[in-house]
Order: C-alpha cells, then structure tokens, then sequence
C-alpha cells in the first residue's frame, strides 16, 4: 500500500539526482536510502558496502537466485 509523504524539496531534488545515476525511479531512490539507513540504524557497526551487500543477497534470495556456498 503506498503512502504519500511530504519531504524537503531539498531531498526531493538530491533523489532526483541520484535516481538517474543509479537507473531507479525517484521513489525507488528514497525507499534505497530508507532501507539503507534503517540497517545502518540497527547494525552501526556495517560499514556501507557491507549492507548493500546484505540488501542484495536478501533481494536475490527474495528472487530465488540462490545457490550453496562451498568454503575453500
């Protein structure tokens, strides 16, 4: 279900930006950031990459690309 929020046109306009470098919708952009800080807020020890990392093992394993992981 969507929820229309209100932000600053500043962040709006940041958003825009960076939609179009990372090929993502304005919306997709915020929801990124959201879902990023929220992990950030939880683990404060991740560095980014390590949670972008996390976000796409858990959007590839949401999409069944999956396979085993083999040590050595």
């Amino acid at each position: 279900m969507a929820t229309a929020v209100r932000i600053s046109e500043e962040l709006a306009n940041a958003a825009k930006k960076y939609s179009r470098i990372e090929h993502r919708s304005i919306t997709g952009q915020i929801e990124h950031w959201a879902k990023v800080g929220k992990c950030a807020e939880e683990n404060p020890d991740l560095t980014y990459s390590l949670i972008k990392e996390i976000l796409m093992g858990l959007e590839e394993l949401e999409h069944g690309e999956k396979s085993e992981y083999r040590f050595g």
